[in-house]
């Protein structure tokens, strides 16, 4: 199973088209710029409310201290006043005239430019799941980068500082998927804001009342139950805290009682399993068996190129085997990686090429794919592509745009279909994938590497630089080493196009050979 997380992706030149009513999930940078704009546009609105309601008040201030002053001087001497005529009419006037144009002005509604404004741009809303797609990339990026809550939340990292609602909203969030490790994690950190002197609308006995359980959920009863008496230091007549406290209360007895019943040996074994259980709290399990070894090249660490296999490794000027094109103008190779072989080719698009195909995939960016008429660039892109390789393009599939932002990822899998999936490629008819050419199409400052995770390579991203590798031996076996993942992007945007070129046209450009391995 492998899971492409926080990643819209656009097919250019295909023929599926996604409705635009469907609701898609905000993590793609290219996405949620426009959200930005949309929200300047309702601070704007927002601002001319308060105006109108500001100017609305300074008419009612202004009548209200007229008749202060009228009135205060007519109540000195009512009958005085109210003999002359004028004063008469003028009181006769404003009661049953000016008083009601008062009220009309009282309850007018000045915002309803505000809520139509409002209204309309509501339908572009991130919804409940996209804020919880967000906290969870969040804690993805967290567990991927070894980051503690501290840093993320006091905006160590670029953005603003988190607050106390910020850190229980995704303290809750974890608990609602019965995540408990990071649940108390997120609610420690509240809590911490909180005993600060932060302010906050959330009270500390509800995050204590989480933090309690998530810990007790994690086997930890003294901590637990330590919790629960702060609770109830702050709320004594809490119904769920006092029950929380009897129950904690008789297991930790319970367990006291065994443990001093318990014969040396006894003893030992639970203390280690007391250690062993320390060693496995954390992170929920999880289907992808290589997390580990797939977060730690994501850091940059476990990287396995020893400096024998890294000085055979070049940079070099390559005019593919005297193209014409690049006979004067060679293009820059660099050896990424030696088996499998990676190869990344420098300056191969420029910042005008890069943001044109930026420009038509941006407005398309989907679930799924849409059709792209406008092609003409993507042609020139494509005879470089074939160029460079010498592999042909024509039964490639059409480039793919992907656009990753809010620890956007793509977990570890293979391009090319393996012999348990026969069909994976039968519709197109062009055989199985053969190689890979990845683009990367913006500078990415902190995550977002390429990560081979059988043979412990790492590629980081660069501006207008492709790799390029092959999935299949000449021989037409796949090359499982190539299994690779997209780490999530921690800072910044990360752009990339990929081309697959598949094996139907490859027959003279590529021959093949009997050797599984070659």
């Amino acid at each position: 199973k492998m899971e492409l997380r926080g990643v819209c992706c656009v097919l250019l030149t295909c023929l599926f088209y996604t409705s635009s009513a469907d609701k898609d999930f905000f993590t793609s940078i290219g996405q949620m710029t426009d959200l930005l704009y949309t929200e300047k546009d309702l601070v704007t609105s927002l601002k001319d409310y308060i105006r109108a309601e500001e100017d609305k008040l300074e008419q009612v201030k202004k009548w209200a201290e007229k008749l202060d002053v009228l009135s205060a001087t007519a109540t000195q001497d009512p009958e005085g006043f109210l003999g002359h005529p004028v004063n008469a009419f003028k009181l006769m006037k404003r009661l049953n005239t000016e008083w009601g144009e008062l009220e009309l002005l009282v309850l007018k509604d000045m915002s309803d430019g505000f809520i139509s404004n409002l209204t309309i741009q509501r339908q572009y809303f991130p919804n409940d799941d996209d804020q919880t797609g967000a906290a969870k990339a969040l804690m993805r990026l967290q567990d991927t980068y070894r980051l503690d809550t501290h840093t993320i939340s006091s905006g160590e990292l670029p953005g603003d500082p988190m607050t106390v609602e910020d850190c229980f909203e995704l303290g809750k969030i974890a608990y609602s998927d019965a995540d408990y490790y990071h649940t108390e994690l997120w609610m420690e950190q509240a809590l911490k804001q909180l005993d600060g002197g932060e302010e906050s609308s959330v009270d500390m006995v509800t995050i204590l009342d989480y933090l309690s359980y998530s810990i007790y959920q994690q086997g930890e009863l003294e901590r637990a139950l330590d919790y629960t008496k702060r609770l109830l230091k702050l709320d004594s007549a809490h119904q769920r805290a006092n029950g929380n406290l009897k129950y904690f209360e008789y297991q930790l007895a319970k367990q006291n009682k065994v443990e001093a019943e318990e014969g040396q040996k006894e003893k030992e074994k639970r203390e280690r399993e007391k250690r062993e259980a320390s060693d496995k709290k954390g992170r929920p399990t999880d289907y992808l068996p290589e997390r580990r070894k797939y977060e730690q090249l994501c850091r940059g660490e476990g990287i396995k190129m020893t400096p024998r296999r890294q000085s055979l490794m070049f940079c070099r000027y390559s005019d593919n085997n005297h193209h014409p094109l690049y006979v004067l103008g060679p293009v820059k190779q660099e050896d990424e990686w030696d088996r499998p072989r990676i190869i990344r080719y420098h300056d191969i698009l420029s910042n005008s090429e890069i943001e044109k195909v930026k420009e038509l995939a941006k407005p398309r960016l989907r679930r799924a794919t849409v059709h792209d008429p406008q092609t003409g660039k993507l042609t020139t892109i494509n005879q470089r592509i074939e160029d460079i390789t010498g592999l042909n393009v024509k039964t490639a599939e059409e480039l793919q745009v992907a656009n990753y932002g809010v620890g956007g990822q793509y977990e570890p899998h293979f391009d090319f279909g393996r012999k348990d999936e026969p069909d994976a490629f039968k519709e197109l008819g062009t055989g199985n994938r053969i190689a890979t050419w990845l683009i990367y199409m913006s500078d990415v400052p902190s995550g977002g590497a390429t990560v081979f995770t059988d043979v412990g390579a790492a590629v980081w991203p660069k501006k207008g630089s492709a790799v390029f590798w092959y999935n299949l031996f000449a021989s037409g076996e796949g090359d499982y080493s190539t299994r690779h993942a997209a780490c999530p992007v921690l800072v910044g945007n990360k752009w990339v196009s990929n081309k697959w070129m598949h094996e139907r046209g490859q027959e003279f450009r590529r021959r093949c050979t009997l050797n599984e391995s070659e």
